[in-house]
């Protein structure tokens, strides 16, 4: 409920348990949304990310935290979901060289799909999701051109839209740099200690340090101008970009 006894819209917030999907449910949140976390395990070796999706669903008080499970078996060819090695120690010209092996293939729109029905039985019109096209690692799903086209998709193939109850797809941080998220996440009361990125944790869930994702998560911290909570159990970067690699 809104202050004065209104009801607050729905809104389904795609929750990975990552610093770019925390501080897109913190953007939902201040916006007045009634929070309905939706996160996916999908076979991903960094499946702890979903315990942090479950501390930050919580500590943003969602409405509701639904985890749907996908065969993995769907969403092969990633080494997220097999046992190919995932790229560590690399500068950031060689992650934004060419679309990495971390790339799972249709894994944004196979998410946004589920969160389109599961919109239109929660009655929401409202969908947020925490891409990122400028710190990424070149996922073609996380450009803004794609967000339109869905969202053009969303109201032509759903019930809702055919009837005028427009579905909008939010996302509020496509055209950030990951320092400027982080900033954005941090005035908003952000807690990034219980949110997870690494690809390829050690034992006990511990960032690796040297992956894509660590790298960024590092990188953008240290831009901001604001403290990493996060514990890196290797924290040997490549020589020539050893300064993004200090904690």
């Amino acid at each position: 409920m809104r202050e004065g006894g209104s009801v607050a819209k729905k809104a389904i917030v795609l929750l990975s348990g990552g610093l770019d999907s925390a501080t897109c449910m913190a953007i939902a949140k201040s916006e007045h949304f009634e929070l309905h976390a939706l996160s996916f395990d999908y076979g991903q070796r960094h499946d702890v990310e979903l315990a942090a999706a479950k501390r930050v669903a919580r500590f943003f008080s969602a409405a509701q935290h639904r985890v749907i499970r996908i065969d993995s078996a769907a969403v092969a060819g990633s080494s997220l979901t097999s046992s190919k090695p995932v790229p560590k120690n690399r500068s950031m010209r060689r992650i934004a060289a060419r679309i990495p092996s971390t790339y799972v293939p249709a894994r944004n729109t196979i998410f946004l799909s589920y969160a389109l029905a599961c919109a239109e039985v929660a009655g929401a019109g409202d969908i947020f999701i925490g891409v990122n096209a400028l710190d990424y690692s070149g996922y073609p799903d996380c450009r803004p051109e794609f967000i339109a086209a869905f969202e053009r998709l969303a109201n032509l193939a759903t019930k809702a839209g055919v009837e005028g109850r427009r579905m909008t797809i939010h996302a509020p941080l496509v055209n950030l740099t990951k320092a400027q998220i982080i900033r954005r996440g941090a005035a908003l009361g952000v807690d990034y200690s219980i949110t997870h990125s690494c690809y390829d944790p050690l034992a006990g869930g511990v960032a690796c340090g040297v992956c894509d994702s660590c790298v960024l998560r590092k990188k953008g911290f240290r831009e901001a101008g604001v403290e990493d909570p996060t514990t890196y159990g290797n924290q040997r970067g490549p020589r020539k970009d050893r300064k993004w690699f200090a904690l």
